[in-house]
């Protein structure tokens, strides 16, 4: 096991995938990763609220270098990875269990806009996505409350940078997007939310066009994670420009 100390030995050893490199989060304090042949692993504590293992490779060398990763880590970290890797190194690491699928989504350029968007970033009605100021997260609490519970992403958790949101002509609130948890080379789309009220005007993908414009910018790649039961907003963010991968997470055995 050989273990890799930068961000650019994470990048080389992984071939630059977008979610190994997204879990190193630039080798920030307490980022640890490994390699052994060709597979690669990232050990990233609090990183979008779960202490996670992103791996690729081939299943044969991810084995033992995940029993090394899980031992070196402890047992709060939750293997992630392409969702057939995950699920042969279940079937062979008896102490893991399969905890579920959703999609990882990247993109390195945003699509054109619809032909029916009008004004800036798409604005009818209601005005165009801005970045919003700090005295609005109670505003965005509530609205992620009623329309997203289960968001990761909340105003006042650590590497939650900024919320972005598009507001009514009476300065309501109808819907946000956040860049948290953001990688120096992947930047992360999360806490996506459209008030229910406001649904079926094309906010979200207004909102969602706006950060992903800056992520891309910024970071010259963009990411998200989604539900696979969510079909609208995969549909989306693939007219955003998104790829899917189908991807799993396994936790070990109480």
């Amino acid at each position: 096991m050989r273990e890799l100390v930068s961000e650019a030995e994470v990048v080389a050893a992984s071939g630059d995938d977008d979610l190994v490199v997204w879990a190193a989060q630039g080798m920030r304090p307490g980022v640890r990763a490994w390699a052994y042949g060709e597979a690669v692993v990232v050990a990233g504590p609090e990183t979008a609220r779960r202490d996670r293992l992103a791996v690729r490779g081939e299943a044969g060398q991810v084995v033992p270098l995940l029993r090394h990763a899980l031992a070196e880590s402890g047992p709060s970290y939750r293997p992630i990875g392409d969702a057939a890797l995950i699920e042969r190194v279940v079937a062979a690491v008896p102490e893991l269990k399969l905890d579920g699928h959703f999609s990882w989504m990247g993109a390195e350029k945003l699509a054109p806009p619809r032909r029916n968007a009008t004004g800036p970033e798409g604005a009818g009605r209601e005005g165009a996505a801005s970045w919003l100021a700090d005295s609005a997260a109670p505003e965005v609490a509530e609205l992620l409350a009623a329309a997203n519970p289960g968001s990761y992403a909340v105003p006042g958790l650590p590497r939650v940078r900024r919320w972005a949101g598009v507001r009514d002509g009476s300065g309501v609130l109808l819907a946000v997007a956040a860049d948290a948890w953001s990688a120096p080379t992947v930047g992360l789309l999360a806490g996506v939310a459209t008030a229910v009220s406001a649904r079926g005007r094309g906010l979200g993908e207004r909102v969602c066009r706006f950060v992903v414009s800056a992520l891309l910018a910024e970071h010259g790649r963009a990411a998200l994670m989604v539900d696979d039961w969510n079909q609208a907003a995969i549909v989306v963010y693939e007219r955003l420009g998104f790829t899917r991968r189908r991807v799993a997470v396994a936790g070990l055995r109480a």
